[in-house]
């Protein structure tokens, strides 16, 4: 009688399944995990922004304290609150479409703090927000 070799090929099919199955869960899951707030970033290097003399832009800052604070040429330094914030830029931008709104934070503002501004802003009829910052101390 002659002796049988064990046939050693794998059998893949059972990797295949699974395989595919993470590939559904991979493409339903993703599109669910993507989320954030639209930003147009530059192209180029960051230069001053150029406002016209005669339009004051909306500067609304975030203090170390996490308050907000809405700067239109006045001296005032109040805090407000982000329902008031969207009224105050939204009440501004039905008049004046064109005014620039931009966002100055406190460098130890935990960064939530700046996206919650930054989607209230976005609500209240923004379709582009700046960030303000300082230029980096030469030999820095």
């Amino acid at each position: 009688m002659a002796k049988r070799r064990p046939i050693a090929e794998m059998n893949v099919v059972p990797y295949i399944d699974v395989m595919l199955v993470l590939l559904v869960i991979f493409m339903i899951t993703a599109p669910i995990l993507t989320q954030g707030v639209k930003v147009d970033l530059p192209k180029v290097a960051s230069e001053p922004i150029k406002t016209p003399k005669n339009e004051l832009p909306i500067i609304v800052s975030i203090r170390a304290t996490g308050d907000y604070v809405i700067e239109r040429g006045r001296d005032e330094d109040q805090a407000a609150n982000l329902e008031y914030v969207q009224r105050y830029v939204s009440k501004i931008l039905k008049q004046q479409p064109q005014t620039q709104v931009l966002v100055r934070g406190d460098q130890s503002v935990a960064y939530g703090k700046v996206v919650s501004l930054m989607t209230t802003l976005q609500a209240a009829g923004a379709e582009s927000v700046g960030l303000v910052t300082e230029a980096p101390e030469p030999g820095a």
